[in-house]
């Protein structure tokens, strides 16, 4: 039996990363992180199944990356629960080149680049294509 393993298939395009991220808390709150590490920067949205362990599960598999939850709107009620914060970023998905969620883009903070992006359907997905840049 074939067994089928979700990847992203986006093509990634070289640029360059904020040294900050800026947005909103849900409560409104505004929120700047900046950014000291390989960070990765995971754009959701409230009715996206894969995006739902991003936001309640569990992310083993990225302890060696900072996650940021990102969104372009508040969301709805079923974010009330969230295990992860979630930050409100239009403005910071426009400038990190995310179009729509879902989709991760991974910054090497060091260079201020993103060294990786794509489409993501799981943390395990999301883990396994950034591997080689966890083990530099």
């Amino acid at each position: 039996m074939s067994e089928f393993r979700a990847r992203s298939f986006d093509a990634f395009r070289v640029r360059p990363a904020p040294t900050v991220l800026r947005g909103r808390s849900l409560q409104g709150e505004e929120r700047i992180r900046a950014l000291r590490r390989l960070t990765l920067v995971v754009a959701v949205k409230s009715d996206c199944e894969g995006c739902h362990d991003f936001v309640h599960g569990d992310l083993r598999g990225l302890e060696g990356v900072e996650v940021v939850v990102v969104s372009a709107t508040s969301g709805d009620e079923t974010w009330l629960d969230a295990v992860q914060p979630i930050l409100v970023a239009p403005e910071l998905m426009k400038e990190l080149g995310i179009r729509t969620a879902p989709f991760y883009v991974l910054i090497d903070a060091a260079r201020s680049l993103i060294v990786a992006e794509g489409t993501l359907f799981s943390p395990a997905q999301v883990a396994s294509e950034i591997a080689r840049h966890l083990a530099t």
